[in-house]
């Protein structure tokens, strides 16, 4: 994850009065942020009790929740702001002049800033109107919730104006502030001949715009979100407050809550020292094997997938407890975080996915077939995975690696059975139905927290609240991506992009194989632009009558579906899985991007293997 801006040290006079303005300000941000991920917790939490102990169901406690949800995203992608915590991809700008990437840097938040300025006005107006509406267990007004956007568009832009203040010359901000005018105005000049483009706007605005904000160090979700108003604005009579509404849609999601929660927990594992004991065990036993953690990544990450329902928030529940020994055995960031998302696009189909969920309901899939389908795909991505681990690890020098005696090995194990016990907890109360799978990251916090207290004794109490600060701002940092995203999405649907491509792929000659092939081509390039839900959403009903009407089975070609949309989401430069990756391991994406591409390619040869051979899905149905 590459910061925001420039050495705000070095900035011009006046520095020290802005410095002490942002810090009084960040203060009065960051508490209620930390306030609201503690007091998620804690609402889910008694649910779930009041629900399964007392029998008692709290009607009213999802609601809270969902209103607290988004105050927390919006607040804690403010402090991400200040903070320059939003993913970005630095390549271009790193390799500038200082002089030349001060500007860029400059640039960069003037076009955020660019951005806020154009939606605030339509997200204002649209919490106004979300007034009428009222919850219907609280029986508060919608306002109460949705006012969560303009705040939070007002606040970034606030800290925003103090990060370009604070950033150097006045002659380097006003050059800025021409640069990001002249894009805008000159867009807004060219709005007549984007009327006679059509369809080519696409490319223009989705692939020109939004790649060249991406490229020019733009955060990801800022990025997405110039390109999306730039193309409803100048093609479209769109009016803005639907954009603000696609948005709030996109991080409203209940599931999504389970991104912050998990990535707490995250972190209260190696505070409490359930990582250390884990990690302890894991190298005892395969410390010797070269690239021996590396599997254990492969194998955490389909042990824990699906019980959140959010690939960031299993990425997050696994990457603070292995890469800190990873990296301290010698791996490089880069590889860690590309192997962390390569196995995140791995796990798509492992049960209980929020994508199979979603496909079964929008298709009429046996959702129990989905279940029993997925599994064993992702063993074979796993497979082909491995496979590069041990290519890359296979020249390791181990010789200072003594293999541990099996007594130790066994101590271990037993240090770390309450730790390694986790994953089984966490699934086993979504199996049984003891909590949702947005709820159960609050026992397995519950259950950290006593295991710290009474089986670790490791417990700071000082760096929770930093630890629920730091939640907010990764939290706030990919659901501002998700949300941009998901208005994306739905600007690619009022193109009528979609029912294009379906028809177009219906008519296509060739039968099952090639429609197969075009669809794995196709999920690709969806999926490094949309969530897979959205994908899921808009051409699911499209699709899978044509697959059905070729003879292909559904519950195959619904594997293959998802473990392309996996292979896109997870792949720059475009891929928001992929800046989540980044973020949750707290890596600049650049680093990731050449270690990645030998794990794409093994993902490609393993999703055509699960599209040529039927059996691997449907073998057990």
């Amino acid at each position: 994850m590459s910061p925001g801006g420039v050495d705000l040290d070095a900035a011009a006079p006046g520095t020290g009065v802005l410095a002490r303005l942002d810090r009084g300000l960040g203060w009065l941000v960051e508490v209620p942020a930390a306030l609201l991920v503690l007091a998620d917790i804690v609402v889910l939490l008694a649910g779930v009790v009041s629900r399964y102990l007392l029998h008692n169901p709290l009607l009213w406690s999802d609601e809270l929740a969902s209103i607290l949800f988004l105050w927390l995203a919006m607040l804690g992608s403010v402090v991400a702001l200040r903070r320059g915590e939003h993913m970005r991809m630095t390549a271009l700008v790193s390799s500038a002049g200082p002089q030349r990437r001060a500007l860029l840097e400059a640039v960069a938040t003037m076009a955020c800033l660019a951005f806020l300025m154009m939606v605030v006005v339509p997200a204002w107006e649209y919490a106004a109107e979300e007034r009428a509406i009222t919850t219907p267990a609280l029986e508060l007004s919608n306002l109460w919730r949705a006012a969560a956007l303009p705040v939070g568009i007002v606040l970034m832009a606030v800290f925003a104006v103090l990060r370009l203040l604070r950033a150097g010359p006045s002659a380097r901000l006003l050059q800025a502030v021409l640069i990001v005018a002249a894009l805008v105005l000159g867009f807004w000049l060219a709005a007549p001949l984007f009327a006679t483009l059509g369809r080519l706007n696409l490319l223009v605005f989705f692939v020109g715009v939004a790649g060249g904000c991406v490229f020019a160090g733009i955060p990801i979700a800022f990025a997405f979100g110039l390109a999306t108003f730039g193309y409803l604005a100048l093609t479209t009579q769109t009016p803005m407050l639907a954009l603000v509404g696609r948005m709030d849609e996109g991080m409203s999601h209940l599931i999504l809550l389970a991104v912050p929660l998990f990535v707490f927990l995250g972190l209260l594992i190696e505070m409490t020292a359930m990582a250390r004991a884990m990690i302890n065990f894991l190298a005892s036993l395969l410390g010797h094997v070269k690239g021996g953690l590396s599997y254990v990544l492969i194998g955490a990450m389909y042990l824990v997938s699906g019980i959140s329902g959010s690939k960031a928030a299993d990425m997050a529940a696994i990457a603070p407890a292995l890469f800190p020994e990873m990296k301290a055995r010698g791996a490089k960031p880069g590889d860690l975080v590309a192997l962390l998302a390569a196995t995140g696009a791995q796990t798509e189909t492992v049960p209980p996915s929020l994508v199979l969920i979603t496909i079964g309901s929008v298709t009429g899939i046996s959702i129990a077939a989905l279940f029993t389908g997925g599994l064993l795909p992702a063993v074979v991505l796993g497979v082909m995975l491995c496979a590069v681990v041990w290519r890359r690890y296979r020249h390791e020098d181990l010789s200072h690696v003594q293999r541990a005696p099996r007594t130790e090995v066994l101590k271990l194990f037993v240090i770390a059975l309450p730790a390694l016990a986790l994953p089984f907890v966490i699934r086993a109360a979504v199996v049984q139905g003891v909590a949702t799978a947005t709820e159960v990251s609050t026992l397995g916090i519950a259950y950290s927290v006593l295991a710290g207290l009474l089986v670790y004794r490791q417990f700071d109490w000082r760096r929770v609240g930093p630890m629920l600060v730091e939640t907010a701002s990764l939290s706030g940092a990919i659901l501002l991506i998700i949300g941009c995203a998901t208005a994306m999405a739905w600007g690619l649907t009022q193109s009528g992009f979609s029912r294009l491509l379906a028809q177009t792929m219906a008519s296509m000659p060739g039968g099952a194989p090639v429609f197969m092939a075009v669809s794995i081509l196709a999920f690709t390039v969806l999926g490094s632009v949309l969530e897979g839900i959205p994908a899921i959403v808009l051409f699911g009903p499209l699709l899978f009558p044509i697959a059905r009407a070729l003879g292909i089975h559904e519950v195959h070609y619904a594997m293959v579906v998802i473990l392309s949309m996996g292979l896109g989401l997870f792949a720059p430069p475009l891929g928001v899985g992929y800046y989540a990756a980044c973020a949750i391991g707290r890596v600049n994406p650049d680093e990731g991007i050449r270690p990645i591409v030998g794990y794409l390619a093994a993902l490609l040869v393993g999703t055509v293997i699960v599209a040529y051979v039927p059996w691997i899905s449907i073998g057990f149905l």
